[in-house]
């Protein structure tokens, strides 16, 4: 901009300068023109630099357009529906032991710890966020929902312990509980899950009859298969009783070789597992007549029935 300044007026001077030559004045006016021309531009070449210099304007700095976060990207909505976060593989269990046998009497209002030892069948880590939760029958004054007790890994076995009141009133009562996943999958025991339980009789009588509720009855072939000079048959007998009992029992055999009785003594409510082992040698009649039995004398006579099995030896 200064240079075009400074080039006009430069051009202008020159102007006059040659303009005063052609008229042809004299020497002397033609210098003093010429001086004052040139003074009078170089006068006003000066006052434009300092007009430009004195104030000079403030730089124009561009502006800056402030930082701003990049727009927020729009999600689309998947249409693949979500992933199976369940635990349903997770809820395998079985019911190894318990305590507190079924059909144990109580008093009413009494206290009493009823423990199930269940064992992890699955693939998966239990943690305490699995939860032992109330299932039917007569909550016999416990919570609703408890936390597992501890971790418990695949295959190992976990005790799981409720403590609980016998009911006020006389009479029978069950109660019936599950285990639940972290995704609230409830789950019992064994392959049709079901749900452990507690069975207990509630009587107020002072003088309680104690007796043998139960009696299982099962044989056993050792070796399984094949024929060698012995075969062994075991019977076994497991008794169950509601409280402390003295009891005699007897076995029967299809041979005719019965037992001497024999007396078992329970101080509390609980189960007591008797055998008896019948051998058989390979010259032995071949055939599915023979059979084991018990017989209760004392408390009460009972005759429980009897379990057969086969020998065959090819």
């Amino acid at each position: 901009m200064i240079k075009s300044i400074k080039y006009l007026l430069f051009s202008i001077s020159a102007t006059i300068v040659l303009l005063i030559t052609a008229c042809g004045p004299d020497t002397s006016t033609q210098g003093a023109v010429i001086q004052t021309s040139v003074a009078q531009t170089v006068a006003a070449q000066t006052t434009v630099e300092v007009a430009n210099t004195a104030t000079p304007s403030a730089p124009v700095i561009p502006t800056q357009t402030p930082f701003q976060l990049p727009t927020p990207l729009v999600l689309l909505t998947s249409t693949v529906p979500p992933s199976n976060t369940s635990k349903a593989e997770c809820a395998k269990a079985s019911l190894v032991s318990e305590t507190i046998v079924d059909g144990t009497i109580f008093k009413p209002g009494t206290q009493f710890t009823k423990t199930w030892e269940i064992t992890n069948t699955s693939n998966c880590v239990w943690d305490t966020s699995y939860k032992i939760v109330y299932w039917s029958g007569d909550i016999m004054g416990g919570g609703y929902v408890y936390n597992l007790p501890q971790v418990v890994g695949p295959g190992q076995t976990v005790p799981i312990s409720l403590v609980l009141i016998a009911p006020t009133a006389d009479g029978t009562y069950r109660s019936e509980w599950k285990l639940q996943t972290p995704d609230n999958i409830n789950y019992g025991v064994g392959a049709y899950q079901a749900a452990f339980y507690t069975e207990i009789v509630v009587s107020s009588s002072i003088k309680q009859k104690y007796a043998v509720t139960k009696m299982e009855l099962s044989v056993t072939r050792e070796p399984l298969t094949g024929c060698p000079a012995n075969t062994t048959y075991t019977a076994y007998a497991t008794f169950t009783t509601n409280g402390p009992l003295e009891f005699i029992y007897h076995w029967l055999q299809s041979d005719g070789n019965d037992s001497n009785p024999q007396t078992i003594v329970l101080k509390a409510a609980g189960t007591k597992t008797v055998s008896r082992v019948w051998k058989l040698n390979r010259a032995a009649s071949q055939n599915d007549n023979r059979w084991f039995a018990i017989v209760l004398t004392e408390p009460d006579y009972r005759e429980y029935p009897s379990v057969g099995f086969g020998f065959h030896c090819p």
